[in-house]
């Protein structure tokens, strides 16, 4: 099951909805996405339920499709594709083998599908990154890896977007990232269940302008997203509504090929069994006044050029 938030047409109001096909089938007694995660088994049992009735139903073309989380409870994002490390860094640590590290996204700068990504003014290398995220469905504290299993309700396409160039110096002082960062997330199209995606062949791929410059997988992980998860609940209480990402796939972003995308750009992300994340890239920001200027000293008074 490929579950939806949505807007119907002329409708303000998001719903939680499933996809069927090239139609959006209404979900009601669902107040959100996190209301049917904090249900649990009940929940997604409920919404089969109703998505089998399908009482009502919209064409797909006619909605608009936000994110399934518009705004998640928390969301980590982990480095656990060897070949991104190594491409991205050169030596890969020796800590990367033993511990399973991440940093804590913004919940509140989530956007969905078919939404202009924002250009921050400080940088002048934006990059995508082809990621899957899996969203917890139950409470979870000091799990085994077999209870984490069982309480991931979905997985999600999770576009980490980073400004690169701040994202670089933010490191260089051992802390970060933030800036390079916490100003954008997308997630999409849908939260497909757990029990209709496999991770371990599920193929991805990244798309810039109907041209292919990612492929992969995430079936190379360091650590499994159960293992993962148990981890992180050993002292830290997870929720329903928790996003975790599982880091790039191996060349899966414009800094590991030394390619760059560009204001205007459309970069869709396709992993199998969920679908395809697209968005435009916009235009940056006007530097204007600031107290604090976050650019590099050299680019000051420079713009990213249109492509």
């Amino acid at each position: 099951m490929r579950l939806v938030t949505y807007r119907p047409p002329g409708d303000a109001d998001p719903r939680v909805g499933a996809l069927d096909g090239e139609r959006v089938v209404d979900l009601p007694g669902f107040t959100s996405m996190l209301d049917l995660l904090e249900r649990g088994a009940a929940g997604l049992d409920d919404a089969r339920t109703l998505a089998s009735v399908a009482a009502t139903a919209h064409p797909l073309a006619d909605v608009t499709l936000l994110a399934p989380l518009p705004r998640p409870r928390t969301m980590r994002d982990f480095m656990l594709v060897e070949e991104h490390v190594r491409n991205s860094f050169g030596d890969v640590p020796a800590e990367w083998f033993r511990i399973p590290v991440h940093w804590k996204c913004n919940p509140d700068t989530v956007i969905g599908p078919d939404t202009v990504a924002p250009w921050p003014y400080y940088t002048d290398k934006l990059d995508y990154e082809l990621e899957v995220a899996a969203v917890i469905g139950a409470p979870l504290y000091r799990a085994s890896p077999a209870e984490a299993a069982a309480a991931i309700a979905g997985y999600t396409i999770f576009n980490d977007w980073s400004a690169r160039d701040i994202q670089f110096r933010e490191m260089s002082v051992g802390i970060g990232p933030a800036f390079g960062k916490d100003f954008a997330t997308s997630l999409g199209p849908c939260l497909t269940t757990a029990d209709a995606f496999d991770t371990t062949a599920a193929r991805m791929r990244a798309r810039i302008n109907g041209e292919t410059w990612s492929e992969g997988s995430i079936g190379a992980m360091r650590f499994s997203f159960p293992d993962v998860i148990a981890t992180l609940s050993e002292y830290q209480p997870l929720h329903p509504g928790d996003v975790l990402g599982g880091g790039t796939t191996g060349r899966g972003c414009g800094l590991e090929l030394d390619r760059w995308i560009r204001p205007g750009d459309v970069v869709e992300l396709e992993v199998d069994g969920i679908g395809v994340l697209r968005n435009t890239v916009g235009q940056p920001d006007p530097p204007g006044d600031r107290t604090v200027d976050l650019r590099e000293p050299s680019t000051r008074g420079e713009q990213v050029e249109d492509a």
